[in-house]
């Protein structure tokens, strides 16, 4: 997706640099070309003879090339760039960038870039709530930068809070959905996938087949589109490989609602393809259940229905799309679902067909749309399958 991009990545001095080593190594992967400017502090955390190993060229420091007298012109360098990323970005720098100081060769560069500018702040929780950080980051905006929000996490000073480096993957994304033409630009979409595991004691729990691939199938596609794609996704064997997709890792139902909720207002499109336990047990064992008696009674309780509280939530201009699998009477029942939960779609599984539902490569799927259009499709691969649904999502937003 970033083959022939020129990326400059500007590393400062902050204890998240190590994670610059990975972030280029993404970023060549991706097919980009990628050259490495630092600040002196930089290599306090980690070395210039490192990243210019993993960018397979020079990584510049200063104004002059060693002892040769060489010059470093950085004007020629924010001039070769397609997008210029400092990450970590030091409160530092920030304080610099934000106020037209210069006085060594990565500020020298950013002043002289015409490229867009993406920074990713990285500092201890106070200083990142500080004012001045706080205005610097938003003159930086009002200059046209990008910013690429700390995240949330344990900090090195042991504290818990705001201000970690984002993750390089997310980076990434954010770097794929600025260069993406896709016709899902700008558009948040949050897949939930898999299923979820419901504890009866500290080693046993009720849970389903699903493999989360069908849900993985979909998130790729609507990346592929230039969406932002995040996963809300319980416990799965195998998680593909998916730098562009921000994943949310959950293990019940109750923690899958609370993922999605949290970040429900902020989505455009959401599709509920995760196999959500209906019901919990009432009262999980702290220990081991030991087998005494003959039979067992187990106590249950209903859980959250996720897509339905999303459908009572739902405001202008979302657009909800549930999955159903059902074995008898599938067309009524996936349509009550669909009107009693306020949905715009709905996607019928089918266990009948052979190569459909969990576990497989392949699924077989009707659609039924809330102006009552019924569409059934041939069995396919679930990349194909997802292909389909998003191209009728997309109709039906009107992209």
């Amino acid at each position: 997706m970033l083959t022939g991009k020129k990326i400059l990545i500007g590393v400062c001095g902050s204890i998240a640099a190590y994670k610059s080593a990975h972030l280029i190594r993404l970023f060549i992967k991706e097919g980009a070309e990628v050259r490495v400017v630092m600040t002196a502090s930089a290599s306090s955390f980690i070395t210039p003879l490192t990243l210019s190993t993993l960018s397979k060229h020079q990584v510049y420091t200063d104004f002059e090339n060693g002892s040769s007298g060489v010059w470093n012109n950085h004007v020629d360098l924010g001039l070769w760039a397609d997008a210029f990323i400092i990450a970590p970005a030091s409160a530092n720098t920030l304080g610099k960038m934000a106020n037209g100081l210069c006085d060594n060769f990565l500020t020298a560069v950013y002043l002289s870039a015409r490229c867009p500018v993406f920074f990713a702040p990285a500092m201890d929780l106070d200083m990142h709530q500080h004012p001045a950080v706080v205005s610097a980051i938003s003159k930086l905006k009002g200059f046209g930068n990008h910013l690429i929000e700390a995240e949330s996490g344990e900090l090195a000073s042991g504290l818990y809070g705001t201000g970690r480096m984002a993750e390089p993957e997310n980076i990434l994304s954010q770097i794929h959905r600025f260069f993406s033409s896709g016709r899902l630009k700008n558009k948040k979409v949050l897949i939930t996938a898999g299923p979820t595991r419901e504890p009866l004691d500290p080693v046993r729990y009720i849970t389903n087949h699903s493999s989360g691939k069908m849900g993985y199938a979909l998130a790729k596609s609507f990346a592929a589109e230039g969406a932002e794609v995040t996963v809300v996704c319980g416990p799965i064997q195998e998680k593909p490989d998916t730098s562009n997709i921000k994943t949310v890792d959950v293990t019940t139902a109750v923690e899958m609602h609370k993922a999605v909720m949290d970040i429900f207002e902020k989505q455009d499109i959401l599709i509920f393809a995760a196999a959500v336990a209906d019901y919990t047990p009432a009262a999980p064992s702290d220990t081991k259940i030991k087998k005494n008696e003959d039979t067992f009674a187990l106590h249950l309780k209903k859980n959250p229905d996720i897509a339905a509280e999303a459908g009572k939530k739902k405001r202008l201009g979302q657009f909800l799309a549930g999955f159903a699998l059902e074995t008898n009477n599938e067309k009524e029942n996936a349509l009550k679902k669909l009107k009693n939960k306020n949905l715009d779609m709905i996607i019928l599984n089918s266990l009948k067909d052979e190569g459909a539902g969990f576990g497989h490569e392949t699924n077989k799927i009707s659609i039924l749309e809330k102006d009552n259009n019924f569409t059934s499709f041939e069995l396919k691969s679930k990349e194909e399958v997802a292909k389909d649904i998003k191209e009728l999502v997309i109709k039906k937003i009107h992209v």
